[in-house]
């Protein structure tokens, strides 16, 4: 199983885990509302999971533009 971290915004990978077994409460997902977990978490048919995020590049360009923050894609 690996758990791949994946912007939300531009798709870039922003880094990997190899685990064999890690819990929800590891990766922080516990935190995660329902609706969120929907959202940000998503598992293929091997067993890896995805978890969308924000890299760095975007965080930055969020912090300069607040209004890119209604939008799901600002980087095209």
């Amino acid at each position: 199983m690996a758990i791949h971290y994946v912007c939300r915004h531009c798709g870039t990978m922003v880094g990997s885990l190899k685990q064999s077994v890690v819990s929800s409460r590891q990766l922080g997902i516990n935190a995660l509302t329902e609706d969120e977990r929907i959202e940000m978490v998503h598992y293929d048919s091997e067993g890896n999971v995805k978890i969308m995020t924000i890299c760095e590049d975007c965080e930055e360009s969020l912090q300069r533009n607040p209004d890119f923050h209604q939008y799901d894609y600002f980087i095209h």
